[in-house]
């Protein structure tokens, strides 16, 4: 498994956009932590490997498309939007910001795309 930040969120993503749930728990450090854009956060790979498959379940077109990428040592924001056919909530621009260590992703955080969280995570 390569150990390029940004390589490794864009694997991350592609198994999301998947719905590979194992490649995406093999992306996981044991720690993993998952933030939401309301500020919810999740932790442990097996609790998120649980959320990840319902989460899979009840939004089958989920996917996340890239267009932006910002990398600071293990940090990596991305900007770029969501599309979601039932869920409103889901669709449209966002942040991600992933946190890679040692070949994993550590944390997983979402945030809206405003121009105040463009400059908070440096996009």
């Amino acid at each position: 498994m390569g150990a390029d930040p940004q390589e490794i969120v864009q694997r991350f993503n592609q198994a999301i956009n998947n719905q590979d749930l194992e490649k995406l728990v093999a992306l996981m450090t044991e720690d993993h932590k998952f933030i939401d854009s309301t500020g919810a956060e999740e932790q442990g790979k097996a609790r998120m490997a649980a959320s990840w498959e319902g989460f899979f379940a009840a939004f089958p077109d989920y996917q996340n498309v890239f267009e932006q990428f910002e990398v600071d040592g293990s940090r990596v924001a991305v900007r770029g939007y969501s599309h979601c056919s039932n869920e409103p909530a889901l669709e449209g621009p966002a942040i991600w910001v992933a946190h890679v260590r040692d070949g994993r992703v550590s944390e997983w955080r979402v945030v809206e795309d405003t121009p105040e969280n463009r400059r908070e995570f440096c996009l």
